[in-house]
């Protein structure tokens, strides 16, 4: 599938890596993090421009974040429907609800590069906890700014080992999030006995 999506970058460039940044932010499974990867290759070859990389993966990964925490504030009726036959997003809704009710923006920030597969379901969380705004916009601009500059300069730099460093990065991904969401809950749980 990450095969698929190389393909995709080599023939459409900007077109997909706005796409995969729009929509990855609004919970559509799409491997963004092997999209960002390529686009910095195909900058390294030449054959995209690096800052038009980075400027339209940032632009549309904050428009998509903006449009989780609108959609999180509208919340209601569809969110639940939506949520009613897909337990496991539910589960990952509830977990960003704690992080959101815990952290609050700080959440945010961390979920858009440490914690990236939880990021969509923050955003959700956060509009639907009417977390302010400008905080949310600020703190989310500065994680995506680190989600984006990191993803697509590892695809820059390492240009030449591409699969390998896709399939280190998927990993790493993973287990990153798991190691944060185990903090997160050692912070809970040694809370709770205070």
């Amino acid at each position: 599938m990450i095969d698929f999506f190389f393909g995709l970058v080599a023939t459409w460039g900007l077109v997909i890596i706005a796409a995969s940044a729009y929509f990855s932010c609004l919970a559509v499974p799409v491997p963004t993090f092997a999209v960002m990867l390529s686009g910095g290759a195909f900058a390294a070859a030449g054959d995209l421009v690096l800052w038009q990389v980075l400027t339209v993966a940032y632009v549309t990964a904050l428009a998509g974040d903006q449009t989780g925490f609108q959609l999180g504030r509208l919340g209601g009726k569809w969110l639940d429907k939506f949520l009613a036959t897909r337990p496991n997003r539910a589960a990952l809704f509830a977990r960003a609800q704690q992080v959101v009710d815990r952290w609050g923006s700080t959440g945010v920030f961390f979920s858009t590069w440490a914690a990236a597969p939880l990021g969509p379901w923050v955003n959700f969380a956060a509009g639907a906890a009417r977390l302010n705004p400008w905080r949310f916009i600020i703190w989310d601009a500065l994680g995506e700014a680190i989600w984006v500059v990191g993803y697509v300069m590892l695809g820059y730099y390492f240009a030449a080992n591409l699969d390998a460093l896709t399939t280190l990065v998927a990993d790493w991904a993973w287990l990153l999030t798991a190691i944060s969401l185990a903090i997160a809950a050692s912070f809970f749980l040694l809370r709770s006995k205070q």
